[in-house]
């Protein structure tokens, strides 16, 4: 299997494919409530609404990286984590999965049209091969996440 096609099939097992070990991220925010979405597990953690935006930011900014864009195409202002909206509601909700599925749709592109070269190739301290194997990591690490956050959601009134 070639590099890309790997990398492909990593990120889609990552992201929304059939994976062995649980949910991957799609599965995670499936079915998602907002109060589970907006629920903060303690001072200072992350909600998931946090994660899915943090997850799609750094798909955004491999996207970038992959291929020269310059910064501020990310609909949101801000980095990495970006504050709640006023109206912790579905809209809000749905609208975050919306902006994780256009910047994996994106960089999911930008790897299908990458020249061969570019995989070995460095862009800073990566080269582009462990920049999106990253980004599957990335996806698995927060899936998991999400999952320990809706538990607590789902436990918090039982102790």
């Amino acid at each position: 299997m070639d590099a890309r096609t790997s990398l492909l099939t990593a990120l889609a097992r990552a992201y929304d494919g059939r994976s062995w070990h649980g949910p991957n991220l799609l599965g995670s925010i499936r079915g998602l409530t907002p109060e589970e979405a907006f629920y903060r597990p303690g001072r200072g953690r992350h909600t998931v609404y946090d994660l899915v935006l943090h997850a799609a930011y750094w798909k955004y900014v491999t996207r970038r990286r992959l291929t020269g864009e310059k910064r501020g195409s990310f609909p949101l202002k801000g980095s990495n984590f970006f504050p709640e909206p006023a109206v912790k509601a579905a809209p809000a909700v749905l609208g975050a999965r919306a902006v994780l599925e256009e910047a994996h749709r994106a960089l999911v592109a930008a790897v299908e049209a990458l020249p061969d070269e570019v995989f070995g190739e460095k862009r800073g301290s990566w080269t582009a091969e462990e920049m999106i194997a990253g980004v599957a990591a990335h996806d698995l690490y927060h899936a998991g996440q999400i999952q320990l956050v809706k538990k607590f959601f789902a436990e918090r009134g039982k102790r």
